[in-house]
């Protein structure tokens, strides 16, 4: 009972309560933006690049009786079944959420926005938008630390119980449902969906870097005091200090080394240009920073 109490009073603190609604913000926006790029390119093109909803599109070509959103329902309710048989209900965590809710997003844009054909007759323009759009979305939602569900949870039953690693089981869960999507449309489309899985993996790590990409930012200098100010007072950040010695002139030295957003480390070269230019400042990209106010461990 009183651990009950704390993890209420842990998401109950505003700084907890904000960090969770930013959570719960983030995965729906994910998630609707998938549901968005199902009805509008992919379900009308065929395009078929794994997943619960490549494999509704192939369900919903095969028996027409059925729309493409009630496979996902069917498709992900299986899945979230066999989840929490195989893998239990804490292992599943927001995984269940978001494949109800995919569903769900999914069933309303097809019912407010019914496609009969594709939006336009270019296909190689709609299989920009069909890969670009979920690799966006899938990036939103695995930097927060959830996931969409669907054949991710195969993959992982699959890692367990087959000794198979997880990547390993993903694609081959992919591979099978694009192959088949490719016998059944055709070697044109089915080129399509293999363009679209391996495209798709390669956008997905490119957002994921760029939502997470931050400067490390290294400054030596003799004048360290008013540096530190505004680091710790105007960019509200701290930093890490150590003593330096010049190689050539053998004077004293302070290396200040600082993590910062793009427009702080914009911010934090300006100030050095006016109040210490004889600074030396290097900025290096990081694609993923651990720690108090970035992402947490």
């Amino acid at each position: 009972m009183e651990t009950i109490k704390k993890e209420l009073r842990r998401h109950l603190a505003p700084e907890q309560l904000r960090s969770d609604l930013c959570f719960f913000a983030m995965l729906n926006l994910g998630l609707v933006i998938y549901a968005v790029t199902l009805n509008f390119y992919c379900a009308p093109n065929h395009f078929v690049f794994g997943g619960t909803t490549g494999l509704s599109i192939v369900l919903s070509t095969c028996f027409p009786a059925l729309s493409v959103g009630t496979f996902m329902w069917i498709a992900n309710a299986v899945l979230d079944v066999l989840g929490c048989v195989f893998l239990g209900i804490k292992t599943m965590g927001w995984t269940l959420y978001s494949s109800v809710m995919l569903s769900f997003y999914s069933s309303v844009c097809e019912k407010l926005f019914p496609m009969s054909r594709p939006l336009t007759d270019d296909t190689l323009l709609e299989l920009c938008f069909a890969v670009l759009l979920p690799a966006i979305a899938s990036g939103i939602v695995f930097n927060i630390g959830a996931s969409t569900g669907g054949t991710e949870i195969l993959g992982l039953i699959l890692h367990k119980y087959a000794k198979l690693g997880i990547g390993c089981s993903m694609f081959f869960c992919e591979l099978g449902i694009v192959l088949f999507a490719a016998w059944l449309y055709g070697p044109h489309t089915g080129m399509y969906c293999v363009l679209g899985l391996l495209g798709h993996s390669t956008v997905v790590d490119t957002a994921i870097e760029s939502l997470n990409l931050r400067k490390v930012c290294t400054v030596i200098t003799t004048k360290p005091e008013p540096i530190k100010k505004f680091i710790t007072v105007t960019l509200d950040r701290t930093a890490t200090q150590q003593d330096a010695t010049g190689v050539y002139t053998g004077e004293p030295r302070t290396l200040i080394m600082v993590a910062l957003t793009r427009r702080q480390a914009g911010l934090l070269r300006d100030f050095l240009r006016r109040e210490d230019p004889e600074a030396f400042l290097t900025i290096v990209n990081s694609s993923e920073i651990i720690g108090k106010g970035f992402q947490s461990i």
